[in-house]
Formats: C-alpha cells, structure tokens, sequence
C-alpha cells in the first residue's frame, strides 16, 4: 500500500496552502480542511492515506480528531504538528497513537523525510498483514484443490515444477475448472510468498477502463480523474499478478503489456514517468488463443511471451474419477456456509453426479451442491434433489431423439442460470438454435441461398434477412 491521497487540517490558510503546492508538487492528492469539523466530515466520506493535523484549531482539536481517526481507521497514519514544542504536547500526540510529531516552523525536506518514513512502515505494516494471511493460505488450497485423476496430477507436476521461478504461465481451460486456484497455488508456493497476489478479470471491465486499472493514471488524465491512482502493476509490487480472462483483452492494450513484460517498466495513463515493475504475470484463457491469432483478434508475440509454461486444465467431464471427493468437499464446505448438516449422498445420487456430462464443470458442481443441501428434506441427499440434472445417457445415446438431445442441453445451460433474472429467454434460445441450423445448411447447400431456403421452409429474403441480422458470414469461393 502506498502513500496516495492526504488530509491536511490547519487554521492557516498560509500553512495550508504552502503544504498543499509541497505534497501536490510530490505527486500526492491532498484535501485542506480549516478546522476540526471540516476535518472530520472530509474523513468520513473519503479514503486517507495519512492525515497532517494541527493541535490547535476552532472546534475539535487536532488530538480529538486524532484519537477519533484512530478509533476508526487504527490502520491509517497521522501527524500532528504543533507551534508549541511542549513535551506535554509530544507525549498526549504519540500516547493516543500519532505516527511522529512536527514542531512548526518546520522544514518542508522534515515533512518529506517523515513522509518518507511513514511509507516504509506502511510498506512493512502491509507486507506482515500479507505474509500473515498467506502463510494461511497454502493449507486453504491444499483443502480447495481436489483431484486424484491422472490428469489432475499432472497438472500438480506441472505446478510444483514452476511454483519455485519467476517463469510466466499460461493456464488454459474451460470456464469453471479452476483456473484461479492454480494460479493461487503457483503463487503460495513461490519465494512470492507473503507478496501481494492481484487478480483482475480482462473481460469484467470496459476497456475504456482496463488500462486505468492496469497501469493506473495520474490526477488528470481523464474526465473523473481526480486523483493519482494505482494500478493492478503497482498494486502487486513484489508479487504475482493474475490476468483471467485474458483472450478478452482489447488488442491496443495486448500491446502495451507486451512491452511491459520484455522492458519490466510501466508508465500510468496520462504520465510521462517510467515506473520499474517486478511483479511475476500468470496468465489465464476459456478461448482457444490460436484461432483468435488467425482472426488477428491476439497477438502472436504476446501469446508466446504468456505461453511460456503451459498448464492445460481438464473438464470435469474428462475427470469423472474426482466426482465422489469433489462431491464430500462441497458437501462440507455447504455444512459450513449454510448452517445446514447433510451427511452425504446414496449410491444413487453418487451414480446420477458421475452421468451427467456437467458443461459448467467444477463451478456447477458447487452451486448444484448448494443448492441441493439447502432444498434437501433428508439428511441424505437423493437423486429428487436434483430435478435439474439429465444423465448423459440420455442425451448421448445413439439413436435419441433431436428433442431428447435438446433437452439435455437447454437443461444443462438452464442449471447454470438464475432464470428469475431473464425476460427474455424464450427469443434467446431461438436465436442460438436458429443461427447453426442455418450456417449448416449454407454449408451443406455451399452457400446456395434459394436452395437453403427451400430446405428451411422459409423465403429466401427472410433467409438474407436472418443471415444479416444473425451475422452469419457467407464465405465466397
């Protein structure tokens, strides 16, 4: 954590005003405050980094507000400054948990180096905090991380042979298989450990965002910008930042990453200062990377800067063999989370988990579980408590009928939805069925419209019209 944004409360508007030019010249946002109570009200509807008080002003006091901004933010720093260098003084500042004391007149390099000092501590507060929660952790994911299955120990080879170096990786896989939790698990097991781990979703946020969030900006650079900000990079200093979702990032940004990792530099949105970045990048995907290289979507050179280590996550269906831990796990895990004591499952139950082909994977498997273990009216969970689930045999079988077949499938995508939250459901679903019935029969017909369209049964311009709309490409040659 770093020093950013600071409160500045004195009487004097020539005091104030000198500290601001000082701490604005270095880089930090500062907000003036000329007494007590504007003080407070400042406190409580912003974030600070640190708080700079005079002892004496009209109202609450600069030791009053310090004991109030102790008792509710006892992690945030504060220095009092005083024009009367009385022991007393000295004493009550530091006694009621004041970081350091200034006698004015002062010095500005005096309030620099007490700055300075301050950082560190906070830096050294930061990374005890870190080192303490993540010395935890390591035993969270050794629970968390469930598999026996051939594949799944390969995937562990694979991670206690990197965890120790600072090697990028790139972890592929479906959308639900746990592609966060390696990640966290090369990190836990790295000389990173006790270093911040960052994680942020490429395609959560806007890209009009996502370089802000990235590499941060400076107060400024933008309509809204009103501050200097941090970005993932920095956030992460020492540590190991975690890119999910990254097929998703805009190309211009692909760009400026790339640079990032073979100069080891950044420099914020709207800045001109280079900044030295020692953070270890792992990297992670639900798309298939090489077919966006060809759409021109990805870039090739990124792609092999990431793809240094490869680890390749199976889908829970190609890991049946998991199903009965994964399944106790969760069970568990719900026991906990849920205040309810599910003891488990009948042989029945175990068989119709192990059928169903799961397209939401190991995600699905826990929100299937929780759900069950809160409806459940037994202890042991039975195969009505899972109305949803559709075995795979009977959407696999040779000779099932198109509708049998279908109705796996809407029951499969429909598990992994709230459909209390849809209006729109019955037009979304015939949009996705009507747009490969009709690329099929293109390609079938070679892209013959006036014959596609008699085998659908519909005019060839609602044909056109459907091609448009659902933005089929027609291919030509």
């Amino acid at each position: 954590m770093s020093i950013n944004r600071i409160l500045v409360a004195d009487d004097e508007e020539s005091m104030r005003w000198v500290l601001a030019k000082a701490l604005e010249k270095k880089g930090f946002s500062v907000d003036l405050a000329a007494n007590g109570d504007q003080a407070q009200n400042l406190f409580d509807r912003n974030e600070y980094d640190l708080a700079i008080l005079d002892i004496k002003m009209p109202g609450t006091t600069g030791l009053e507000l310090l004991q109030r901004f102790r008792e509710l933010r006892p992690d945030k720093l504060v220095i009092i400054m005083t024009a009367e260098s009385s022991m007393e003084n000295a004493v009550t500042a530091m006694k009621l948990g004041a970081y350091d004391y200034i006698t004015k007149p002062f010095d500005l390099n005096a309030l620099d180096a007490i700055i300075l000092k301050a950082q560190k501590a906070l830096d050294i507060t930061t990374e005890v905090h870190q080192l303490k929660t993540e010395l935890q952790e390591p035993y969270r994911l050794h629970r968390a991380i469930i598999g026996s299955s051939a594949a799944m120990q390969q995937v562990y080879k694979i991670v206690g042979k990197t965890a120790a170096s600072d090697v990028t990786v790139l972890i592929t896989g479906e959308s639900g298989t746990g592609k966060e939790l390696i990640a966290r698990a090369l990190h836990y097991n790295s000389r990173r450990l006790g270093k911040p781990f960052v994680a942020i979703n490429c395609a959560a946020i806007p890209r009009e965002l996502l370089e802000s969030e990235l590499f941060g900006h400076e107060k400024g650079a933008f309509t809204g910008a009103t501050e200097r900000r941090f970005g993932k990079f920095e956030q992460a200093k020492g540590g190991t930042l975690f890119l999910d979702e990254i097929g998703d990032m805009p190309l211009e940004l692909q760009t400026k990453l790339l640079r990032v990792l073979q100069e080891k530099e950044i420099t914020r949105t709207g800045g001109n200062t280079t900044i030295q970045v020692d953070v270890r990048i792992i990297a992670a995907t639900n798309q298939n990377i090489a077919e966006k290289i060809k759409l021109n979507e990805f870039r090739e050179d990124l792609f092999y800067r990431l793809n240094v280590v490869p680890i390749v996550l199976p889908p829970l269906r190609e890991r049946m063999e998991d199903i009965h831990d994964l399944t106790h796990f969760f069970i568990n895990k719900a026991n906990e989370e849920l205040g309810v004591k599910i003891q488990g499952c009948c042989e029945e139950t175990m068989n119709l988990l192990r059928s169903y082909h799961w397209p939401g994977n190991i995600r699905e498997l826990e929100n299937t579980l929780y759900r069950a273990t809160l409806l459940a009216s037994d202890k042991i969970l039975a195969p009505t408590d899972f109305p949803d689930l559709v075995p795979r045999s009977t959407v696999s079988e040779k000779g099932a009928s198109l509708e049998d077949l279908i109705t796996g499938k809407l029951n499969a995508s429909l598990a992994q939805m709230d459909i209390n939250e849809l209006d729109d459901l019955y037009d979304m679903v015939l949009q996705q069925m009507e747009r490969p019935l009709i690329k099929i029969i293109l390609l079938k017909t070679r892209n013959n419209q006036v014959r596609a369209a008699e085998i659908l049964g519909i005019n060839r311009n609602t044909l056109r019209k459907k091609i448009q709309t659902l933005g089929i490409e027609i291919k030509k040659g």
